[in-house]
């Protein structure tokens, strides 16, 4: 069964950092492109970054590029998401997603709050 587990959201001050960690499993890791999501609330999913399989080609949302960093560990089956500087708009649910030319598959998320 694939399963992805998104950890290390939680509530920062504007200007803070976090880091998000998705643990995969059930699937070969590094076989796959990823991405991560956030959903704000009341308004649709956006896209924030992705990544390749070998962590060798990165793309970024222009609201978070500059700030944020995606990056992997196929060895870990883990992929991340650094968040610096963060505003208050970029609260919202983050999900780990796996795509493919056959769907997608994401996790349950994690809240990423910036608040003062």
């Amino acid at each position: 069964e694939v399963q992805l587990v998104e950890s290390g959201g939680g509530l920062v001050q504007p200007g803070g950092s976090l880091r998000l960690a998705c643990a995969a499993s059930g699937f070969t890791f590094g076989g796959y492109d990823m991405k991560w999501v956030r959903q704000a609330p009341g308004k649709g999913p956006e896209w924030v970054s992705s990544i390749s399989p070998t962590g060798g080609s990165t793309y970024y949302a222009t609201s978070v590029k500059g700030r944020f960093t995606i990056s992997r560990a196929n060895a870990k089956n883990t992929l991340y998401l650094q968040m610096n500087s963060l505003k208050p708009e970029d609260t919202g649910v983050y999900y780990c997603v796996r795509y493919s030319g056959t769907g997608e598959v994401r996790g349950h998320g994690t809240q990423v709050t910036v608040s003062s």
